[in-house]
């Protein structure tokens, strides 16, 4: 491979640093239903950073009994922009259900950072998505654009949008009838700066980062997308990719040589949730 591949967004821009995440907590548990027993826990979510500012979650972290058992979790961005619905309905595919029906056949647990617009778009498979359990659907705004700028040449969200992005998306995946929806958030392009962190305290959302970047946002080569995983991935690792065909067209047969050789390799697929709910002490970027 000649280079490293980039992230979504346009070659040569990079996103905003992230900031240092916090403490793990753990998440209230599910209301008591008496008919049905002891709840299981809800999802876990991290600790308000400093002056109550949004979390930020990007791995589990090293240090801790369980720091060295191999665990992976693959995420995937199903994003689509507010304003991509004419190319949508011109045919341009910003689904990928050959990828979703691959992950279900090799039984790989994972985590699908899902706009509002997509899930607008293919409500029929958000609702299939998020009611398998072997996914969980997390936020990754309504529109997809971006929450600071520069970020990948995103358009940029009013400040005074920022809450409501969350608000809507999450909306948009009730209203498709997902139920396995955590109160996760990635922001678009990865970029986010104090001010963005502030603006989603009151959503009560994790933001969650990554560690290994997949390459697969406009990448034709999948055999280059499958080796820049697997040469970053530790025990741990949270990996990003995308569940785009048009502009992601590479990843299902990515996914095809990653999730074997990470076997062979010893590592077991996890949601963020798991990766999360046994963080040793924290988490770390």
């Amino acid at each position: 491979m000649s280079g490293v591949l980039a992230g979504c967004g346009s070659p040569g821009e990079r996103p905003s640093p992230a900031r240092p995440p916090s403490t793990v907590s753990s998440a209230p548990a599910a209301a008591p239903d008496p008919a049905a027993g002891t709840p299981a826990p809800g999802p876990p979510t991290l600790a308000p950073g400093p002056a109550g500012r949004t979390p930020v979650f990007a791995r589990r972290a090293k240090g801790g009994a369980r720091a060295d058992e191999k665990v992976v979790a693959l995420t995937f961005d199903a994003d689509m922009t507010a304003d991509e619905g004419d190319r949508a309905a011109a045919g341009e595919p910003f689904d990928n259900p050959p990828l979703i029906a691959l992950l279900r056949r090799l039984g790989v647990e994972s985590t699908i950072f899902m706009t509002g617009r997509w899930a607008e778009e293919y409500p029929d498979q958000a609702r299939a998505i998020g009611t398998d359990p072997a996914f969980e659907i997390a936020n990754h705004s309504y529109s997809h654009h971006a929450f600071v700028s520069p970020c990948y040449g995103l358009p940029t969200v009013a400040k005074e949008e920022r809450e409501d992005e969350v608000a809507r998306a999450f909306a948009a995946f009730r209203a498709a009838g997902a139920r396995n929806v955590v109160p996760y958030f990635r922001f678009p392009g990865g970029c986010y700066d104090d001010e963005a962190l502030r603006a989603l305290a009151p959503e009560k959302v994790t933001a969650v980062q990554w560690d290994v970047v997949g390459g697969d946002a406009f990448a034709t080569d999948p055999d280059a997308v499958a080796q820049q995983v697997l040469d970053g991935v530790t025990p741990g690792s949270l990996v990003v990719l995308h569940c785009t065909r048009s502009a992601a067209p590479a990843t299902e047969e990515a996914v095809r040589r990653i999730v074997p050789e990470l076997r062979a390799r010893g590592y077991r697929f996890v949601k963020v949730s798991e990766l999360m709910r046994t963080a040793p002490g924290g988490a770390e970027g």
